[in-house]
């Protein structure tokens, strides 16, 4: 997946406006414009779009850190300048305070099966045996399961007079 759909994913799944995105890096020490935050979330095909690098991408998720836990005391985290979907889901994880059923349950809100054993791979360290990289496909399953869950379609008119 590249950044600039990981981000459009997590403003819409959380309902962020242009301010609360700008509030958000300003959460991880970073200076960004409402106009920068509309280039990256432009289609690819758009004159303006701008693609959002790694290291911008892992300040927003220090960010997002930090808007969902609070700011831990001492020293920050530093941004890593390379993103892998492993740290990604990490941070997510992480922001999110979710344990592993949690996010099995968020897997299969989008109608993906996984197992635990094949989650905690995802999360060891790469050098260990049982290391795994976390597909674009997981990635993708988990932000539509974040979606789902966090910003579930309004029901329609005519489901709610049946009630």
């Amino acid at each position: 997946m590249n950044n600039n759909d990981i981000i459009r994913r997590l403003r819409y799944a959380f309902d962020y406006n242009d301010a609360k995105m700008v509030e958000i890096f300003a959460h991880a020490g970073f200076k960004v414009s409402k106009e920068q935050i509309n280039d990256w979330l432009k289609k690819e095909d758009d004159l303006e779009y701008q693609d959002i690098v790694d290291i911008q991408l892992a300040i927003f998720l220090n960010g997002f850190i930090i808007e969902k836990r609070g700011k831990k005391e001492g020293e920050q985290p530093k941004p890593e300048k390379s993103l892998t979907n492993n740290t990604i889901l990490r941070k997510l994880k992480i922001a999110l305070n979710l344990k592993d059923d949690d996010i099995l349950a968020i897997l299969k809100l989008a109608d993906f099966q996984f197992g635990k054993h094949e989650l905690s791979a995802l999360f060891r360290k790469p050098d260990q045996d049982q290391y795994r990289p976390c597909k674009d496909q997981i990635l993708r399953n988990f932000l539509q399961g974040l979606q789902l869950k966090y910003r579930p379609e309004k029901k329609s008119p005519s489901a709610i007079e049946k009630m």
